[in-house]
C-alpha cells in the first residue's frame, strides 16, 4: 500500500460524521402518528386544569362527564408513569461484574478483526481449523496505518458520539473505560482505588496497541463518551388509553390462541410462556420443539402473526414462547421494572425445558462400555431414541436471551436461527448508538425510537439493566457455526438498528456462508413478514 493510500484509510476514523437531513417521512409519522399520541396527555391536563377552574364540570351532560373522566384519568395515569420514569431515572441496579470475567471479554473485543481473515473466507494455517477465526491471534502493536487499527479507531469513536478519533483525549476514555468495566461514574484518576487505576492502565495500553495510536493526556468534553447505564434515561410519556390498549390486545390474542390453537399459557417461576403441544406429538419419535425468543415491542400484540404462521407451517412441533413483559409494554405486570437478568433467565428458561422433558441440564455421558455390555435390542432402541434438545430461534433482542443459553447451557439447544441479530458486534457500538443517542431522520426510525425505544419498560431494560459483556455473542460460542442445518442467519442490509453489513463480514470471515441469509433491501423485523422472502427462508430451514 502506498503513503498517500494508507492516509487516505487512516483518515476514514478522522471523518467528520454528517447526519442525514430529516425527509418527509420523519413529518408524516411526526404528524400522522407520533403528536396525536403524545398530545392526549397535555390536553387531558388542560382539559381538567380549565374545566375546574372555571367550574365548568357541573353544566356537563352525561357525555361531558365521561370525557372529564377519561382526561381525569390520564391526569392520574401521568403522575404515575412520571413517578415510575423518576424511579429508573436513578443508579443502575447492575453492579460491577467479576473483573477477571471482564478483563477477558475485553481481550476476546480487542481480538476481534485483529487474525488476517479476509471477509469472504478464514485463516486455517493460523487458527484453530475446526474454529476458524477463534481468539487466537496475539496482541501486539499494530502501526498507525494498519488498515485493523484504522477499523479500530473507527468503530470505537461511535461510544463518542462519532467524532474524529484525533479529539478524543484520556480522560474521557477513562471515564468510558470505567463504565464499561466498573458500571460507574469516573471520579477522576487520582481518585480511583490503587486496584483500579492499576486495571485502567492496562487496559488503556492494550487499547492504544490496538488502535496503533497514543491517547493524549487531558480532557475534551466534546467528546464525552456514550455511558448508556449512567446517562439521563430518554422516556417519552405515552398515555392510559395507549397501554390499555396493549393489555386489551394481548388479554385477547391470549384468549384467541388457547381457543383457536389450544395452547397454555402458563408460568415457570417468574417467567410466563405460550406452549403449543400437538396431542400427536411424542417426544421419542416426534420432530424437535422450538423455542421463540421475541424481542422489543409489543410482545404477542407484534409477533402474532409469525407465531400463527409457526403453528400452520409446523403443525407437528411443539412451540414454546417465553413472554417478556418489561420490553413488551405491559406496565401492570410485576416484573415490568424489574427483568430478568442473565443468570434468572438461563435459569428459568433451562428449567422450563428440563420439566417438559425437552432438554437435560447436563450432556449424556459418551461412555460406550456399558452399551457393548447390552443386549442388541435395548442397543437398537438407544439408537433409535431422538436426542434430547430444541430449535432456537430468535429474533432482535430475543438474541440476547439466545446468547445466553448458548453461553450457559449450550448442549440444550440443537440449532440455531438468529434474525435481525443485536448480540454480534454489539461491543462496536452502533447497536446503543442507533437505538439510544442518533437523532430520528426519517419515519421508520421515529417509529422505532418513540413506540418502542424510548416506552418505560423498554428504556429502563435499555438504559439501566443492558449488560454488554453478557450480551455479547461470539463466533466461537456457538455450536456448529458453519452447518448451516444447524446454525442460521438472517440479516437485512437497510437494517437502521444493528450495522448488517459490519455483522454479515464477521460472520463471512469466520466461514460462515450457506447459513448467513443476507436481504440487502430489508429492513429491521422485515424477514418475519409474510410478504418477505425470508419469511419462507425461516420456515423452511425450522421444517428441516
Amino acid at each position: 500500500m502506498s503513503s498517500k493510500e494508507q492516509k487516505l484509510v487512516a483518515d476514514l476514523a478522522e471523518k467528520l460524521h454528517s447526519p442525514p437531513r430529516r425527509d418527509l417521512s420523519f413529518y408524516l409519522v411526526l404528524v400522522v402518528g407520533v403528536l396525536p399520541i403524545w398530545s392526549i396527555v397535555p390536553l387531558s391536563w388542560a382539559f381538567v386544569v380549565y374545566t375546574l377552574h372555571y367550574g365548568l364540570i357541573w353544566t356537563f351532560a352525561w357525555r361531558g362527564w365521561c370525557l372529564f373522566a377519561l382526561a381525569l384519568s390520564e391526569v392520574f395515569f401521568s403522575v404515575y408513569h412520571y413517578n415510575l420514569a423518576s424511579y429508573i431515572s436513578g443508579p443502575s441496579p447492575n453492579g460491577p461484574g467479576n473483573l477477571h470475567e471482564l478483563q477477558a471479554v475485553f481481550k476476546r473485543v480487542l481480538q476481534a478483526g485483529l487474525a488476517s481473515l479476509p471477509e469472504e473466507g478464514f485463516d486455517e494455517e493460523t487458527l484453530d481449523v475446526d474454529r476458524p477465526g477463534s481468539p487466537a491471534e496475539a496482541l501486539v502493536a499494530l502501526d498507525y496505518h494498519d488498515p485493523r487499527a484504522v477499523d479500530f479507531r473507527n468503530y470505537l469513536r461511535t461510544w463518542f458520539n462519532k467524532v474524529p478519533w484525533s479529539t478524543i483525549r484520556r480522560h474521557e476514555m477513562y471515564s468510558w473505560l470505567y463504565w464499561s468495566i466498573f458500571n460507574a461514574p469516573f471520579p477522576g484518576i487520582d481518585k480511583v482505588s490503587e486496584t483500579h487505576r492499576k486495571v485502567l492502565h492496562e487496559v488503556i495500553q492494550l487499547l492504544e496497541d490496538r488502535a496503533g495510536a497514543k491517547i493524549p493526556e487531558g480532557s475534551n468534553p466534546n467528546a464525552a463518551p456514550l455511558l448508556l447505564t449512567l446517562d439521563p434515561v430518554n422516556v417519552a410519556w405515552r398515555p392510559l388509553i395507549w397501554y390499555a390498549g396493549v393489555a386489551l390486545s394481548n388479554t385477547i390474542l391470549r384468549r384467541k390462541l388457547r381457543t383457536k390453537w389450544n395452547v397454555k399459557i402458563g408460568v415457570y417461576k417468574d417467567l410466563e410462556y405460550v406452549l403449543r403441544v400437538p396431542p400427536t406429538w411424542n417426544a421419542h419419535t416426534g420432530p424437535r420443539p422450538i423455542v421463540f425468543m421475541h424481542g422489543l415491542g409489543l410482545g404477542l400484540a407484534q409477533y402474532r402473526r409469525f407465531i400463527e404462521h409457526m403453528f400452520v407451517a409446523l403443525p407437528d412441533n411443539p412451540v414454546l414462547v417465553p413472554l417478556l413483559p418489561h420490553v413488551s409494554q405491559e406496565i401492570l405486570h410485576s416484573r415490568f421494572l424489574k427483568p430478568m437478568g442473565r443468570k434468572e433467565m438461563t435459569a428459568c428458561l433451562s428449567g422450563l425445558l428440563v420439566e417438559l422433558g425437552w432438554a437435560d441440564l447436563k450432556e449424556p455421558s459418551s461412555d460406550s462400555s456399558d452399551a457393548e455390555d447390552k443386549g442388541s435390542t435395548e442397543g437398537t432402541k438407544e439408537k433409535m431414541k431422538v436426542s434430547k434438545g430444541v430449535t432456537m430461534l430468535s429474533h432482535s433482542n430475543g438474541s440476547f436471551g439466545h446468547a445466553w443459553m448458548l453461553k450457559t447451557h449450550p448442549n440444550m439447544i440443537n440449532r440455531s436461527c438468529f434474525v435481525d441479530p443485536v448480540t454480534f458486534c454489539s461491543w462496536e457500538g452502533d447497536l446503543c448508538y442507533n437505538f439510544i443517542y442518533r437523532p430520528c431522520f426519517n419515519g421508520l426510525d421515529l417509529v422505532i425510537k418513540y413506540f418502542v425505544g424510548t416506552e418505560l419498560g423498554v428504556a429502563n431494560f435499555l438504559q439501566r439493566h443492558f449488560d454488554w459483556s453478557a450480551n455479547c455473542l461470539w463466533y466461537e460460542e456457538i455450536p456448529d457455526a458453519r452447518d448451516p442445518r444447524k446454525t442460521m442467519f438472517f440479516l437485512g442490509g437497510k437494517d437502521s438498528i444493528i450495522d448488517a453489513t459490519r455483522v454479515r463480514r464477521y460472520l463471512t470471515s469466520h466461514g460462515i456462508r450457506k447459513g448467513l441469509w443476507f436481504d440487502p433491501d430489508g429492513h429491521h423485523g422485515q424477514a418475519l413478514l409474510s410478504s418477505s422472502p425470508g419469511h419462507n427462508e425461516i420456515l423452511n430451514w425450522l421444517r428441516e
